[in-house]
């Protein structure tokens, strides 16, 4: 079933690149285009778009003002020059967020998500994105710490770790604790690729560095960031029976 869409854009040689990049995805039906934010909203309360492709600096009313304006919002997918707002961009529940000039193997990235979406209509005749949905490896999440903030790719994360009711998340140089227990976060993640290893972690099957023998039965994980992981007895059959052939 297509999903329907209206392109909001001040630039319209901008608006004319993505309306024909979007050509080669024909699950997308774009029922309108507008120049500034005032249009916008207007043509949102009128087709009630289930996408928006949304600028955010445009002339009078930027993207985001525009989005304060409007009752009932359907899934935000940003298109901008300008990659500082990309955070800001989270907060407010975008979708995605695609940097000028727009390139195709990202926009496709973008349509996958869109079709891994659990899409079902209210009462209100409202499309919304399941929260719930499992996330890909290709989705970006928001992750904040005290006054420091990332917006990470979930395939550079390769570790989470039990820390009372938080867990400590690694990527690259960092290790952020974020408010949100193993269990829920197992819960989003895709199962082929992140791994319940114990009851304090999960990892990135994607980053394991070598595999050990471990005692009672167990295994010990090496992490290319150089961390070492247990995993449980239980788990350690699982373990292989995953990464056999």
């Amino acid at each position: 079933m297509k999903k329907t869409a209206v392109i909001i854009d001040d630039e319209r040689l901008a608006r004319a690149e993505l309306k024909k990049m979007l050509q080669e995805h024909p699950e997308i039906e774009i029922l309108a285009e507008a120049a500034n934010a005032n249009e916008g909203i207007e043509l949102i309360n009128q087709l009630d778009p289930q996408i928006i492709f949304l600028d955010i600096q445009m002339p009078e009313k930027n993207g985001f003002e525009m989005l304060q304006e409007i009752e009932r919002l359907p899934i935000v997918i940003f298109t901008t020059a300008h990659d500082e707002f990309a955070i800001k961009a989270f907060e407010v529940s975008a979708m995605d967020y695609l940097l000028k000039p727009i390139d195709p193997n990202r926009l496709m990235d973008t349509m996958q998500k869109l079709q891994a979406f659990e899409w079902k209509e209210n009462s209100d005749n409202e499309w919304k994105r399941d929260a719930r949905s499992t996330l890909s490896s290709s989705d970006q999440v928001f992750v904040k710490d005290g006054e420091k903030c990332w917006f990470v790719t979930l395939a550079d994360i390769r570790l989470f770790e039990s820390v009372g009711n938080y867990a400590r998340v690694f990527f690259g140089n960092n290790r952020p604790l974020i408010l949100k227990s193993l269990n829920s976060l197992e819960e989003r993640l895709d199962p082929k690729i992140f791994f319940r290893a114990n009851r304090k972690h999960i990892v990135n099957l994607k980053m394991i560095a070598s595999v050990e023998p471990f005692f009672n039965g167990g295994l010990l994980l090496e992490i290319k960031g150089g961390e070492k992981v247990e995993v449980s007895r239980r788990q350690a059959v699982r373990f292989k029976e995953m990464m056999s052939l």
